[in-house]
């Protein structure tokens, strides 16, 4: 009789104990990643180090912020640091000394740093890559604003220009990310735009919000890559679940630009499709068509499907849209200005919650 059961195939499988092998000797990767300057995200990875090494972990401080605030420097006191180095006038990390010091932990601050010409890496992720390689843990940080791939998005947001930068490929090689998800208020007291961030404009709360958004799609990807990863290693086939289908409903009465350009980050982070729709309005005056027009160009730009819609009801058209396309989620704009017909029987919007059972619903104020 035949054996029922199939073999392994000897080369999945030599490749399987191969990169398990390798899995065990590198030293594990976190990193504390921050949306914006100001989140705390230097304090809450030396402050997981104090935690490890009152547990019982060797940890030591590899590098820090050549600028750090006071109570950075209050959990820097109850750890053992190992000093920078100079190099032509720079400070730069002392892999050297990490690596005869052979700590369990090593946290290291500021991951997109530029060493200097004559340094043994020319980045700091760089060094750390050889600390991960001789089996040393390590605990880093660096904002959005420093990854590469995402730098010219978040220029485009902030209005600023970055030099210094990380790979995302060094990101995807973490263990774990964690966001340091502070209140966008924080960021602002800190940049001092008040106790409360009640001095900062719309505009940099909106920035704000932006950041932090492409910043907690990015810890996504990542944790998605992680468990590529492990499926790999142990031979899993990978079986994706349902695409996200989102659409964006524009009106000639609102920049929906913010609106398309959400939608298509969420598309491109969930694998889906993009859809943006709007009703034809034979009425439209030429300032209404022109922003409507605005409102599509950035979608045929971004990929978009457009498809306008006709109907006399727009909660009832675009309903009727979402159900036939298996739409998962809806985004609108809407006026923060009430109108007192609204308080009597309900906005669109109430009405647009009301029958989206089982879709969820984002709203864009404006």
């Amino acid at each position: 009789m035949l054996d029922s059961c199939v073999r392994p195939d000897p080369e999945r499988l030599l490749r399987q104990v191969q990169a398990e092998e390798e899995f065990e000797r590198r030293g594990r990767l976190k990193i504390f990643l921050g949306y914006s300057a100001g989140v705390g995200k230097s304090f809450r990875m030396l402050d997981e180090g104090r935690r490890r090494r009152e547990r019982g972990e060797d940890v030591i401080v590899g590098a820090t912020q050549l600028v750090t605030p006071p109570e950075v420097e209050a959990v820097l006191e109850k750890l053992e640091v190992i000093p920078l180095k100079t190099v032509q006038g720079s400070r730069v990390m002392d892999i050297d000394a990490i690596l005869r010091r052979r700590p369990q932990v090593c946290l290291v601050d500021g991951l997109a740093y530029d060493n200097p010409p004559g340094s043994r890496h020319a980045k700091r992720w760089q060094d750390v890559e050889e600390l991960l390689a001789a089996g040393i843990c390590v605990i880093a940080s660096v904002n959005l604003q420093y990854i590469e791939e995402r730098r010219e998005q978040v220029e485009k947001i902030t209005g600023r220009t970055f030099t210094e930068s990380v790979p995302l490929s060094f990101i995807n090689t973490a263990d774990e990310i964690e966001i340091v998800d502070a209140p966008p208020e924080m960021c602002l007291e800190h940049a001092g735009d008040g106790a409360d961030g009640a001095g900062a404009s719309p505009s940099r709360q909106r920035q704000l919000s932006e950041l932090r958004e492409v910043a907690l799609l990015l810890a996504a990807d990542v944790v998605d890559r992680q468990l590529e990863v492990y499926l790999k290693r142990n031979g899993i086939d990978q079986l994706w679940g349902a695409q996200e289908r989102i659409l964006v409903y524009v009106t000639p009465d609102l920049n929906g630009a913010a609106m398309i350009q959400s939608g298509q980050r969420n598309s491109d982070r969930f694998h889906g499709e993009l859809f943006v729709i709007h009703l034809n309005d034979p009425g439209l005056t030429t300032e209404e068509r022109a922003t409507l027009e605005d409102n599509l160009a950035v979608a045929r730009q971004l990929g978009a499907q457009i498809e306008p819609l006709d109907g006399e009801d727009p909660i009832e058209s675009i309903m009727q849209f979402a159900r036939a396309r298996g739409i998962t989620q809806i985004f609108v704009g809407h006026s923060t200005r009430e109108r007192w017909w609204d308080r009597l029987w309900g906005s669109d919007l109430d009405r647009l919650i009301r029958q989206a059972e089982g879709i969820d619903v984002r709203i864009f104020p404006h």
